[in-house]
């Protein structure tokens, strides 16, 4: 690959994520409505990737977020700092009691089976990460006295408020000034842009960020929705769009942002809430169209956080210098697995991930 990586040992980071954390309260095998208890895990589309970058890969990764000083936000915190996350670019608000000004964000998920599509609920209003500004974050600091190699954030983060939209282009602008490669995320949400602007106000916002982008990973619906961009063959099931559809979607993607390194997405058909066919392609100049290994009929645990999953493992194997088929395959087999247990964030490991990459089954280890 041609992409130009800062020297590791001129960095403090392998990764620097940009993103809010939220505590997610899952009421496991049950659903929201009727629990009596939940169990806490932290999460968010941005921050994933940089957790899995540590946790499953074993890389050096870091998290620029807010979160409000009080008893939830340091349980985040901590969950954090277990992710193996550097937490020391976290920005502390103080609590004013009550949450009234600012507070930390919750998101309560069910998983969903069979018939019962999966649920979110997110309760995210006034939170910290979302009124964190620009000259909250040293950039120069971060980007050039500690140095970082890649930066990933996206249009979760960017959609929460008109001040994280503006962070998120203080960063990727920071970012490019020292060398460091950017990934974003579409991750198109209509629930987060209708309040202030719907996809009037997302196209004006990412477009705006795109040109400072090397690794945009997105599915049909981001890159249509989020860039303006059109797909020929496009009917009103756009999950079942063709792989000549996603193609022609990725190559004009390529000839209208050509910084664009390199392009990502993941192919989900949904059979049910427990069945789903998984795979994902991939784009650069040098290799053209790229496509994964197809898995029909994957046995979904929890989705929440496959996407994310597929972004680190394609992250991982870039930045390991791999080939990117080996960097595609490693980020659908990471989100393939990422989705057999529960929670955001994976619990799995390099090694499991390398083995299914390369084919290998789930015949019991010994």
């Amino acid at each position: 690959m041609s992409i130009t990586l800062r020297p590791a040992e001129e960095c403090t980071y392998d990764i620097v994520s940009l993103g809010e954390v939220m505590l997610r309260l899952d009421p496991g095998e049950g659903r929201i409505r009727t629990a009596r208890r939940f169990e806490a895990w932290e999460g968010g589309g941005e921050y994933n990737v940089a957790r899995g970058m540590s946790r499953a890969f074993g890389l050096r990764a870091g998290v620029v977020t807010a979160l409000v000083d009080n008893e939830v936000g340091r349980l985040i915190e901590n969950m954090i700092l277990a992710g193996g996350v550097d937490a020391r670019h976290i920005v502390w608000r103080e609590s004013d009691g009550i949450g009234r000004n600012v507070r930390n964000g919750l998101n309560f998920t069910e998983r969903g089976f069979g018939v019962r599509g999966a649920v979110g609920v997110s309760d995210r209003g006034n939170t910290a990460a979302s009124q964190l500004r620009p000259e909250d974050v040293d950039w120069d600091h971060l980007f050039g006295k500690l140095g970082v190699r890649w930066l990933h954030t996206g249009g979760i983060y960017a959609a929460l408020s008109e001040a994280t939209a503006e962070t998120v282009i203080a960063a990727v602008k920071a970012a490019k000034k020292y060398g460091t490669v950017v990934s974003y995320d579409l991750n198109y949400r209509p629930s987060l842009w209708k309040s202030i602007g719907g996809l009037e106000k997302a196209r004006e916002v990412n477009t705006t960020i795109a040109p400072y982008i090397d690794v945009m990973i997105g599915n049909e619906e981001d890159f249509t929705a989020s860039l303006g961009l059109e797909i020929e063959g496009v009917d009103e099931h756009l999950t079942e769009l063709p792989l000549e559809s996603f193609a022609n979607m990725i190559q004009n993607a390529a000839a209208t942002y050509p910084n664009f390194q390199v392009i990502g997405t993941t192919m989900r058909s949904v059979k049910s809430a427990t069945i789903n066919d998984w795979a994902a392609i991939a784009w650069s100049a040098e290799t053209g169209v790229l496509q994964s290994t197809q898995r029909p009929d994957l046995e979904i645990f929890d989705r929440v956080g496959g996407g994310d999953s597929f972004a680190s493992g394609l992250i991982f194997g870039l930045l390991d210098g791999q080939p990117l088929q080996t960097a595609l395959e490693y980020g659908a087999a990471h989100g393939a697995l990422a989705m057999t247990t529960p929670g955001d964030t994976t619990m799995a490991t390099k090694a499991e991930v390398i083995k299914l990459a390369g084919g290998g089954s789930a015949r019991v280890d010994r």
